[in-house]
């Protein structure tokens, strides 16, 4: 069959000042279908005068515009009516973003689409927090009353990444929104269509005012750096490699910009000589494997006790070849494609310095040909054994369904190999014993430790890495008061000039 022009493909534009825009320029680029290898949209490519003209939008917004002194309780109003807008597209969505990412649809359906609208429904209770905090009494020199009180940060320029589009879209607006901020959006290049939609969604309520919420899809090398390098952009939140975050950070240093990272990871899953093994193995392979290992925070090191080396490293192998690749949108599939040949290219290439560096495929490490989809780019679920843990596998981010088993004596010898690592955002710990996995998980520097468990991040809790993994976190308290500045008040309570230190200690004495 022969692809669809562009003519013929469904086109997106730019969304700034609450309408839908082409590019100055007039550009366009495609975006693909991963299982099929062909266009499936056109959407705007946009430039550096598009991101001056969105962040205009949201500059004028933020400071001339309502939303930011909206009051608390109609903010979670609103939230909370996006939510219900969102969840009356679920299976528009889900569908879209399998077709979009490669993603199972028993993934996008049962996990991103609900788990997004959990996240606004979170943040639109948070959004009633007061913005006043107040300080302990003070009466020393003299009595006043003082209380930290919370203003939006301003405009907020947010970049997210291709692997979880819907997900982190909403993981970047929904607390922003909640503080009374301006939004400036990009969406991957790969991945930007349920971004798209969940914006024309937001558009159809009525509810935000015009350029408070604003996107531009375009390269991250120009619309990207735009966004971090505009002296009107008071807050960058990025989530995407360490390498493109390190460039973030210089970016946006210029203007001193708040910056909020969430980069990449080599987790570690450490399975203790007492754990469950029925569990550890479906809780490993589901921490790897999940997404296809396009998650930053993918359990890839897996240390095993050796002890048990060959019995779990047996009861792996048996679950990984039973997982079941192919056509994202059939719901018994476990894996689809990867997002694209050049990601595929990207994985083959670890698989094969893997081989040099003396590990050992244990299974898969194959690209897989699925009927009807000749052209996706689809990967066997892969583990390697005998590997060290200094090797390459074993230390750099991969971001595919690749598993490195790694041996180990003792539960300290554990920790200090999960730990020797640039990254540290996330990890697991398999035992029976609770308090003994906690002690475990305290000495583990990662920014969230699952125990008997991967992959749930909840709205309410942190999430962000230790070391190259991120600076800040997003969710929960500290997810939303990161898009807040802090205002000390004091209140000078006595009213009249003796007492005061500056009258003592600073003004000559009057006639």
């Amino acid at each position: 069959m022969e692809p669809l022009s562009d003519i013929d493909l469904p086109h997106y534009q730019l969304y700034i000042n609450g309408s839908w825009v082409d590019s100055l320029d007039g550009a366009t680029m495609q975006v693909n279908e991963p299982a099929l290898g062909s266009p499936m949209a056109v959407v705007a490519r946009g430039t550096a005068a598009d991101v001056d003209r969105a962040v205009r939008s949201a500059r004028t917004a933020f400071d001339h515009g309502p939303w930011p002194h909206t009051p608390p309780h109609e903010r979670s109003r609103i939230l909370h009516a996006i939510a219900d807008a969102v969840e009356e597209h679920t299976d528009t969505l889900a569908e879209l973003e399998s077709r979009n990412l490669g993603a199972p649809l028993r993934k996008t359906l049962f996990v991103d689409v609900p788990w997004a609208i959990e996240h606004l429904r979170t943040f639109a209770d948070l959004a009633r927090r007061s913005p006043y905090e107040p300080l302990p009494w003070i009466d020393t020199p003299s009595v006043s009353w003082n209380f930290v009180w919370r203003d939006p940060i301003g405009v907020c320029g947010q970049i997210i990444p291709w692997n979880y589009p819907l997900l982190m879209a909403v993981w970047k607006i929904a607390p922003a929104l909640a503080t009374g901020n301006t939004i400036v959006l990009k969406p991957a290049s790969y991945t930007p269509l349920t971004a798209l939609t969940l914006i024309n969604i937001i558009h159809e309520t009525g509810l935000l005012p015009n350029g408070v919420l604003n996107l531009v899809t375009g390269p991250g090398g120009s619309v990207g750096e735009a966004m971090a390098r505009h002296p009107d952009v008071d807050k960058i939140a990025f989530t995407g490699s360490t390498e493109i975050g390190q460039k973030v950070m210089e970016w946006g240093s210029a203007s001193i910009k708040r910056v909020t990272l969430e980069l990449g990871g080599k987790s570690p899953s450490v399975v203790l000589p007492d754990a469950d093994l029925e569990l550890a193995t479906d809780g490993v392979l589901f921490g790897v494997f999940f997404n296809a290992g396009q998650s930053c925070e993918a359990g890839t090191r897996c240390f095993v006790p050796e002890t048990l080396h060959d019995e779990f490293l047996e009861r792996l192998i048996h679950r990984a070849q039973g997982m079941r690749v192919g056509d994202p949108l059939n719901l018994e599939t476990d894996i689809g494609p990867l997002v694209s040949d050049s990601q595929c290219a990207t994985v083959e290439a670890y698989i094969a310095l893997g081989k040099q560096e003396g590990a050992l495929l244990a299974t898969g490490g194959r690209r897989v040909q699925v009927t009807d989809f000749a052209r996706g780019p689809f990967i066997e679920p892969t583990i390697f054994t005998r590997v060290q843990n200094h090797m390459r596998l074993a230390q750099e981010e991969i971001f595919g369904p690749v598993l490195s088993i790694i041996p180990y004596r003792t539960v300290t010898e554990a920790i200090e190999l999960a730990n020797t690592n640039i990254y540290g955002l996330g990890a697991a710990v398999w035992s029976r014993d609770i308090q003994g996995a906690i002690d475990v998980a305290k000495r583990i520097r990662s920014g969230t430790i699952w125990i008997n468990d991967y992959h749930l991040i909840n709205p309410l809790a942190p999430f962000g890495g230790y070391k190259q993994s991120g600076i800040g976190r997003e969710h929960g308290i500290s997810g939303m008061l990161s898009y807040t500045e802090e205002k000390h008040i004091h209140v000078d309570l006595m009213q009249n000039r003796e007492g005061r230190i500056w009258w003592d200690a600073l003004l000559p004495p009057k006639d």
